[in-house]
């Protein structure tokens, strides 16, 4: 079992929930008082009305929902979106339309997903030199496309 998180829920929507099973994001739904209409490449910050208390040592990551993506062209801008443990506001997406055509977010509509993850904290070691591998500082497409 996964750990317990305080959440306010101001919209009048279910709690964010695992769709099936086997899900590992709980869909969380656009808090909006009408339609929203998405231009071709306009973005927009979409609320939700949920706010969390994360357990030290957790995130929330703000996901894009692949219908959404595949079907309208929307996605999150700034994928994955992070919450930190420490942060108490209201829960915002990022939404851009990347197809050709207006698309329109409802009310209560599935707008992206939420991932909860444990976290650990980096502690940084500073050297001179740093272990040589095979690949090194092979990056950008150095191992080919195959």
């Amino acid at each position: 079992m996964g750990p317990q998180i305080k959440i306010i829920n101001q919209s009048p929507y279910g709690l964010p929930g695992y769709a099936t099973e086997g899900a590992s994001g709980m869909d969380i739904r656009a808090h909006l008082a009408e339609p929203v209409i998405l231009k071709s490449l306009e973005r927009y910050l979409i609320p939700t009305g949920l706010f969390i208390q994360l357990p030290p040592g957790y995130e929330a990551q703000i996901r894009p929902r692949s219908g959404l993506a595949i079907k309208q062209g929307i996605t999150c801008l700034n994928s994955p979106g992070t919450i930190d443990s420490d942060y108490r506001g209201e829960i915002m997406v990022v939404l851009v339309n990347l197809s050709r055509e207006e698309q329109i977010i409802q009310p209560g509509e599935r707008v992206a997903q939420m991932v909860i993850q444990k976290i650990e904290k980096a502690h940084w070691q500073q050297v001179t030199v740093i272990e040589e591998t095979v690949r090194n500082s092979g990056g950008f497409g150095s191992t080919g496309k195959q």
